[in-house]
């Protein structure tokens, strides 16, 4: 498995509240405690919120609190997108870079300093590339209200046809919850990974066990 997805495969069994040990982690991932220690230390590093400590287990952390604003997970990351993609165009907005720079500053003078190993704007993350998904954002928010069936190409060249369901955000990579109709499975897909996509004709209608409901978000036992 290659490191990024084995570090997407992390976030998504972190962020579903439980405490995961890295031996447990490790088995599921089928790679070494050592290795989940030193990806746990890359996502702390990239300023993903994760919880926890080696001996114990690691879980996501909880919603950020802004005093005296207090910011849900997703205008945080309202902000933080908004950073990032202000900071992917620093050659040709230097001085709008250099606001986004400040405005980082700012936040992170305010953010609780537990966790907050780096700046909040501009770390550096596994997932350099990640900005290369904004532009399929309107594509897939509008499929998503009209219930629109999607061809989706990756950039490793397969394609499936899917049913979209929600858009996510968490560690700075946005995601896709879908019902898959070529794997006939619910998947995500993470929009940097996105090559190329096609409305396909005629909208889908909710079906008993292909809706966001059904999506398994039962807790996992690792």
């Amino acid at each position: 498995m290659k490191k990024s997805l084995r570090l997407a495969a992390l976030m998504t069994r972190l962020k579903d509240g439980n405490l995961h040990t890295a031996e447990r982690l490790a088995q599921a991932l089928g790679v070494s405690v050592r290795t989940i220690y030193r990806d746990m230390d890359e996502l702390s590093a990239a300023g993903i919120p994760i919880a926890g400590e080696r001996g114990r287990g690691y879980r996501a952390a909880a919603t950020v609190t802004l005093p005296p604003l207090n910011l849900t997970d997703i205008e945080l990351e309202v902000l933080h997108l908004g950073l990032a993609a202000v900071g992917a165009g620093a050659a040709e907005m230097p001085d709008l870079a250099q606001a986004a720079r400040s405005l980082s500053a700012k936040i992170d003078d305010l953010l609780p300093e537990e966790g907050q190993t780096v700046p909040f704007g501009f770390a550096s993350h596994p997932w350099q590339d990640a900005a290369q998904g904004f532009r399929h954002m309107p594509a897939f928010r509008a499929a998503v209200r009209a219930r629109q069936k999607l061809r989706v190409t990756l950039t490793d060249g397969t394609s499936q046809d899917i049913r979209p369901l929600k858009l996510g955000y968490w560690g700075r990579i946005w995601t896709c919850t879908a019902w898959s109709e070529t794997g006939a499975r619910f998947t995500e897909i993470r929009l940097d990974t996105v090559a190329a996509l096609t409305p396909l004709p005629g909208l889908f209608v909710n079906e008993p066990g292909k809706r966001l409901e059904d999506y398994p978000t039962s807790p996992r036992r690792d």
